[in-house]
């Protein structure tokens, strides 16, 4: 269907779409179960970032201590994905959990622009 965001607003959520496509996936996932993952699916010179500042990341504690630091686990990992956390630090620091392939972090180590960026924290 190709539409306006005029003609989806004066509509209900059922004019745009119903659940065929949603019964069709799910019967084709019975018959062949699978568990995508991002980096299978994504163009390989793609960049992404993704967080929730919503969850204080820092702010739990379950008996072992303050946590020191965040990762996002191995989970949706490919080169070019990045995940940004309030920082442990505060006052508005940002904690980053990059992945790269290794031939991307060596391009990155050798920056001299990128490096000199960086190099405004003490």
């Amino acid at each position: 269907m190709i539409t306006t965001a005029g003609e989806l607003l004066e509509n209900d959520l059922g004019w745009a779409a119903d659940d065929k496509g949603a019964r069709e996936a799910l019967a084709n996932w019975l018959q062949k179960p699978f568990m995508p993952q991002i980096r299978n699916i994504v163009n390989p010179g793609l960049v992404m970032f993704g967080s929730s500042p919503r969850f204080n990341m820092y702010g739990n504690e379950f008996g072992l201590g303050k946590a020191v630091a965040v990762l996002s686990g191995h989970d949706n990992k490919f080169d070019g994905m990045g995940t940004l956390y309030p920082g442990h630090q505060g006052g508005g620091s940002i904690d980053v959990d990059l992945c790269l392939n290794p031939h991307s972090m060596r391009a990155l180590e050798t920056d001299e622009e990128f490096l000199e960026v960086l190099n405004f924290v003490n």
